[in-house]
């Protein structure tokens, strides 16, 4: 598969070698990954070429990880685009917070990379059957002959 064709995914973490673990496990998988380690490039790398998938940290050198998501979430072409926060903070209701600010999985750190790409392969492909079935219901029923028996 070249890489026109692999899945996207924009990580954001400022942990060197977190992105670099996660950027391995996901290469190996068959994802492209774009890498950055603050909010404001992670805004802006988002906007400019639309990811399939971001997987960010809460923490993120003195901004919030969460606030980046909300404001991801502002522009249009991103409002579909899933999150998934890969963190290792202790902050009380964290899930709770991270799908109130747009997340859709939370995975601790140190993470499993087995568990790291089965949510990331329920994160890619999920949406997608969702707006199809969507699309699906809004079509008219079809129309079934009555053939011979």
């Amino acid at each position: 598969m070249d890489q026109a064709q692999q899945p996207q995914i924009l990580v954001i973490d400022d942990e060197k070698q977190v992105l670099d673990e996660v950027a391995s496990v996901l290469a190996a998988a068959g994802y492209a990954c774009q890498c950055c380690s603050d909010a404001e490039t992670a805004v802006e790398m988002a906007a400019t070429r639309t990811p399939d998938l971001i997987i960010s940290d809460i923490n993120l050198a003195g901004h919030s990880g969460l606030e980046m998501c909300e404001r991801i979430r502002e522009n249009n072409n991103l409002k579909n685009v899933p999150v998934m926060f890969l963190s290792g903070a202790q902050i009380p209701d964290i899930i709770r917070r991270s799908h109130a600010a747009g997340g859709t999985y939370y995975l601790r750190k140190p993470f499993d990379p087995e568990v790291l790409l089965e949510l990331v392969d329920k994160a890619l492909w999920m949406p997608h059957l969702v707006r199809n079935r969507q699309q699906h219901a809004q079509e008219p029923a079809a129309i079934q002959g009555g053939g011979e028996a």
